[in-house]
């Protein structure tokens, strides 16, 4: 599988660097972009992002890179976390970074969008972005934790965030959960 994997400025480092755990760049090809607000949050909340071997990194204002257009065959982007301005962006089709260039290209070949955004409460405006883009056919993941499995440190916590977002992913996922087995 080709994979985009992204992160903008909302808290919510750990289910990207959890994402990044998880996913195996020797099974999938994983292009990583941050944005310079993430490089902010991830410097406050993780210190240091751990990016695996084998995981190419972008900076998110080189437009050369191959998933900014559509001819280019990608499988999967993920924006994790998603801010709500960058939400507000992708809805509005603003494309000036590589991150929203990607999100654009994503949407309009149909190819799979996840946006995972952390913020709350949401105002009406998000709201309406929010239907915008899964009108548009994003998949809107809200970094909303479960607790039935009764999780018992703060990875336990992020991990069945990330668990669903492998299983929208397609992705081998040997973190879940499932309810029931």
């Amino acid at each position: 599988m080709k994979l985009v994997i992204a992160a903008t400025g909302a808290s919510g480092s750990i289910y990207l660097q959890r994402l990044l755990d998880c996913l195996r760049p020797q099974e999938h090809e994983v292009h990583l972009v941050l944005s310079e607000p993430a490089r902010e949050v991830i410097a406050g909340e993780l210190e240091e992002l751990r990016i695996p071997p084998g995981i190419l990194t972008h900076d998110d204002r080189d437009m050369n890179v191959p998933f900014v257009s559509g001819s280019a065959r990608f499988d999967a982007m993920v924006v994790v976390p998603c801010s709500m301005g960058t939400m507000g962006r992708i809805a509005h089709g603003t494309s000036d970074s590589v991150i929203l260039r990607a999100a654009d290209v994503f949407l309009k070949e149909r190819r799979k969008l996840i946006l995972v955004p952390r913020e709350t409460p949401w105002s009406l405006i998000h709201a309406r972005n929010a239907v915008m883009l899964l009108e548009a056919g994003a998949v809107l993941l809200p970094a909303i934790p479960s607790f039935y499995n009764r999780p018992q440190t703060v990875q336990a916590v992020a991990d069945t965030v990330v668990s669903r977002i492998l299983d929208q992913l397609g992705v081998e996922n040997p973190i879940a959960f499932r309810w029931a087995e």
